[in-house]
């Protein structure tokens, strides 16, 4: 066995354990005793047309952003994690008459997220009191933790979507969010 496959089986092994790690992590940080919502993971389908990967919101909105080609993002949470992050949740909705596609921007400009398919990496929260700009945080793989595989969107068709960014200090309630090609909002993090 050379030295080189060695090392790419060791270096896959980690990112296995890795990723099983996040995955438990995930899972555990359900809710409590007072949680009434059933349990839901996601998982990658095997059709031809997969469905993204997504986390659960609540239903109120903190910000409703208009973006390219009558899509609307709206936001319906943001939450400070204990682990020293925050989960951004919300709804991507076809406002308009006609099918349209997801476009490729939204995954931002850097070329480890873009080699990863179509997600909405290129997402930021700005701290402007602390002057200080947030990106999405990345896996060990270099994936984004966010919503990836976004299919092109029918006409009133919606789907759930979720973006994660290193907490401000917590100090910090109200930030920026960013996304390529929307209009910016104020949110309130909670937590």
């Amino acid at each position: 066995m050379s030295i080189r496959f060695t090392a790419k089986a060791h270096r896959g092994l980690v990112a296995l354990t890795v990723a099983a790690g996040l995955a438990l992590g995930v899972a555990g940080c359900g809710g409590g005793e007072d949680s009434k919502k059933p349990d839901t993971s996601a998982s990658a389908s095997k059709g031809s047309n997969p469905k993204p990967s997504t986390q659960e919101g609540s239903d109120q909105l903190l910000a409703e952003l208009k973006g390219p080609n009558s899509l609307l993002l709206q936001i319906t949470s943001a939450k400070r994690d204990s682990g020293g992050f925050v989960t951004v949740n919300g709804t991507m909705k076809n406002d308009g008459g006609q099918s349209v596609i997801i476009p490729s921007n939204l995954s931002g400009n850097e070329t480890e997220i873009i080699r990863n398919g179509s997600s909405l990496g290129g997402a930021t929260l700005v701290d402007p009191k602390g002057k200080k700009r947030y990106y999405v945080l990345r896996d060990t793989d270099g994936r984004p933790l966010t919503t990836t595989g976004l299919p092109s969107l029918k006409s009133g068709e919606s789907i759930p979507v979720f973006m994660q960014f290193p907490s401000p200090p917590a100090s910090t309630t109200d930030v920026d969010f960013q996304l390529p090609g929307f209009a910016a909002a104020t949110i309130k993090i909670s937590g």
